[in-house]
């Protein structure tokens, strides 16, 4: 008797792919380094947001044509497998899954940081009893993490949304475009910032769990970078009219700050536990999403093949959470968010130039394979939008480059 083969169930639609998009983008990074960007950018801080938003949408752009070419979780590995080979294919996919896990440490540490202020604890216990709970969802089904990742994205929008209320009425009270250290300052900021965007790329993790794949990612992709672009500007807009830059780049609860200067300290403790859902959904849908790179990468045979097994009752892939639940827990016992935010990011640009460069090859070399979604702005099969994510992406790595050296 043949064996069933075990697939991933199917259970997304564009509703839960675009908010799985939202609560991954909306998380660790608006929470805890908006202060840390406000000391390069000062009141410009919005334009760092705006310069990130359009590299985030120029690769986003380039991943929703790509993802509908593709089958599967692989990602980034199957698009630089078939643009050049296995092997580069094989260096960009590890330095995604080493983002994911490094950047999931570093948020359980923020979500830590803020649970301790409320309850005594020490710090690492925290961040590994978080890593831990969040395994666990993941384990469990794709079902309850797109259940838990709605309630925390709702939650943590709405944290956003009081920020840019509380800031209505400062609208107007400092010029927006004073720079402390210029147009490279707001660069150097942007190349940081980009941290808050981390995780429009891992939309494409979830093609084999959703609905209608080929129309449904490359739509939810568009529309988160979209939607938060727009909360982001004006949470930046709203928190240096609120407290002036000089402040905020004081405070290691930028949010919580502001809310406390504008409407007091129960609005403090209220953002600090909006901030926990926020980091602990931005630990799970890390940990989904990179688990599902190291299944998609082990079933094209670029890992070892056990890291494919599928829980037969669960239908999650096992194996590579386990892992990746492991090497995350690993990377908890290290510390600086800015530090590892930069690394993080290094490790993005170089995949993004790289994913960039596969669609302008691939238009030639797979011209005839059927496409979903086109990218636009093209002059006859060249990718304009490509090029502009590539250069950016070359561009952003020499600042990221400044900012840790």
């Amino acid at each position: 008797m043949v064996k069933k083969k075990i697939e991933l169930k199917k259970e997304l639609g564009i509703f839960q792919v675009t908010l799985a998009g939202i609560g991954i983008i909306i998380g660790a990074g608006i929470y805890t380094l908006l202060g840390v960007a406000a000391s390069s950018s000062g009141n410009a801080t919005w334009l760092a947001f705006l310069i990130s938003a359009f590299i985030a949408l120029f690769t986003g752009l380039s991943y929703a044509e790509l993802t509908s070419m593709f089958k599967g979780d692989a990602g980034e590995y199957d698009y630089v497998k078939t643009g050049f080979n296995k092997k580069f294919a094989f260096l960009i996919g590890m330095s995604i899954i080493i983002a994911g896990f490094i950047s999931a440490a570093t948020v359980a540490l923020g979500f830590a940081g803020y649970f301790t202020q409320l309850v005594p604890m020490p710090l690492l216990i925290v961040a590994i009893g978080l890593i831990i709970l969040m395994t666990l969802i993941n384990f469990i089904g794709i079902k309850e993490t797109s259940w838990f990742n709605t309630v925390s994205t709702l939650i943590e929008v709405a944290g956003v949304l009081i920020i840019i209320f509380l800031g209505l009425k400062h609208i107007g009270s400092v010029n927006y475009l004073e720079m402390p250290n210029g147009l490279p300052g707001v660069f150097s900021s942007a190349a940081l910032v980009f941290f808050a965007y981390m995780g429009f790329e891992s939309i494409v993790k979830l093609k084999e769990e959703t609905k209608n794949a080929d129309k449904v990612v490359p739509r939810a992709l568009v529309y988160a970078i979209i939607i938060t672009t727009v909360l982001y500007v004006l949470v930046a807009l709203s928190a240096v009219s609120i407290l002036g830059w000089e402040e905020l780049s004081t405070s290691k609860a930028p949010l919580a700050t502001v809310a406390a200067t504008a409407f007091g300290g129960y609005a403090f403790i209220l953002l600090g536990i909006i901030a926990l859902f926020s980091t602990s959904n931005t630990v799970l849908i890390t940990l989904v999403t990179t688990s599902r790179l190291v299944y998609g990468m082990a079933k094209e045979k670029g890992l070892p093949k056990f890291l494919a097994l599928i829980h037969e009752r669960t239908r999650t892939p096992w194996a590579a959470i386990l892992v990746i639940a492991l090497l995350t827990i690993a990377f908890s016992f290290v510390g600086d968010i800015e530090i590892v935010a930069n690394l993080t990011n290094l490790f993005l640009f170089i995949t993004f130039a790289a994913v960039n460069l596969s669609l302008i090859i691939l238009r030639y070399k797979c011209k005839n394979q059927k496409r979903k979604f086109v990218c636009p702005a093209n002059i006859g099969k060249f990718s304009i939008i490509a090029l502009l994510g590539f250069l950016s992406s070359l561009g952003m790595i020499v600042f990221v480059l400044f900012n840790l050296f």
